[in-house]
């Protein structure tokens, strides 16, 4: 294989880096398009968890599609099916029409997200392997540090039609850029596109898929609930800080280059020990940074209201903090569940990591929605740091044995 220095993996980067920004753009946008129509906070809510929920269905069947060619064309299919109906949510704010056309977006980010991820594994030697999801990270988390803040200032400077469109342009820029990965490198990336020559063996009479399952739960667990909190975070934070635009984007650029951060020391410090040395402090990270949002919002006074000097200090060092060590759990996650399935298992352990990333976002959102209609911003988010306090000892375990 090429490696890390190939155009294949190149183009995988760039495809992931242009073409997720239809993904990040859009995923607070939506949520406050939708409250601009009369929606409430679950209503919002339910906008991010359709979503999540047709992606987490087509990661399910991603599996089995991959092996039987997808690797190939999922990721430039599903970049367009992400990017090309976006400009419809700039016809209605209406919360029907934004559900349904979140649901079709979701099937298309459902195969960019299992492709892409087990792509950066795929188009790399074994002992790369920790780099490459550690610069597919990047690819994923650095433009958010402006897509994320720039495209909510976009919208409410210039109009929600125009970040629309813009966003779904990066998506089809996207599905082209990975198309290439197929006339790359003097086609010598075609085999691990083909899905041919790691799938798995299976011995007769075994029953590999439910020791698979158990040896990747904790990590599961662990990526399903800081994920449901990094998608209260995104989904939420900017509709009570709304008075406050240069709070919600520097808060939301302070979370999502805290993340690259993050996901990439874990995944250079992998491949140099070979086992996951970041997963505890990262939970402990994203522990401590969802309480000081938390404290932050309870002191705030609410929406309408322009947050003071304490609370914006909280809002900022807490969406820091937590982007730390979200980040530094992604990458620990899904370089324990790649290790521990083994090369033949990367489809699978790739889907059940996005599963558990996607999942708990889309629930997080309609769980925190509803609390937070039923009990206010301070205590919903208090609800999210104590989940994820309650599953930190899933995380000393997680070291385990060198890779």
């Amino acid at each position: 294989m090429p490696g890390l220095r190939g155009g294949g993996f190149a183009l995988l980067i760039a495809a992931t880096a242009i073409g997720l920004c239809g993904f990040a753009a859009v995923l607070p946008l939506v949520p406050l398009w939708a409250t601009r129509g009369g929606a409430g906070e679950f209503g919002a809510g339910s906008t991010t968890a359709a979503f999540m929920l047709t992606t987490v269905l087509t990661q399910l069947a991603m599996p089995w599609l991959l092996e039987r060619g997808g690797y190939r064309w999922a990721f430039p299919v599903g970049s367009l099916v992400m990017g090309l109906p976006a400009p419809l949510f700039a016809l209605t704010n209406d919360l029907g029409p934004l559900v349904a056309v979140s649901a079709v977006r979701g099937v298309g980010f459902g195969m960019v997200s299992v492709a892409g991820t087990v792509l950066a594994a795929r188009l790399v030697p074994h002992r790369q392997v920790g780099r490459a999801t550690g610069y597919y990270g990047l690819a994923v988390g650095l433009p958010q540090v402006l897509i994320l803040p720039g495209g909510v200032a976009l919208a409410l400077h210039i109009g929600f039609d125009t970040a629309f469109w813009i966003t779904g342009l990066c998506s089809v820029l996207g599905a082209v850029l990975s198309w290439g990965i197929w006339f790359a490198d003097g086609g010598r990336n075609r085999p691990a596109l083909r899905g041919t020559g790691r799938r798995a063996v299976r011995t007769p009479g075994a029953s590999p898929a439910p020791p698979l399952l158990r040896a990747l739960a904790a990590p599961l667990v662990l990526m399903l609930l800081t994920a449901s909190s990094a998608g209260a975070i995104v989904t939420f934070l900017a509709i009570p800080l709304e008075r406050a635009a240069w709070l919600v984007g520097g808060a939301l650029a302070a979370y999502a280059l805290a993340v690259v951060v993050g996901r990439w020391a874990a995944g250079m410090l992998y491949d140099r020990h070979r086992r996951a040395l970041l997963l505890l402090p990262g939970m402990v990270g994203a522990v401590l940074g969802m309480a000081l949002v938390t404290a932050a919002l309870w002191s705030h006074g609410g929406e309408g209201v322009s947050p003071g000097v304490w609370t914006a200090l909280l809002v900022l060092l807490g969406t820091a903090v937590f982007g730390l060590g979200f980040g530094a759990v992604q990458n620990e996650t899904v370089t324990l569940m790649l290790n521990r399935a083994g090369p033949a298992g990367y489809g699978r352990a790739s889907a059940v990591w996005n599963i558990g990333f996607d999942a708990g976002s889309g629930a997080g959102a309609m769980a925190l929605g509803l609390l937070i209609q039923m009990l206010g911003y301070g205590p919903a988010f208090m609800v999210a740091a104590v989940s994820l306090l309650a599953v930190l000892p899933l995380a000393l375990g997680g070291r385990g044995p060198r890779a």
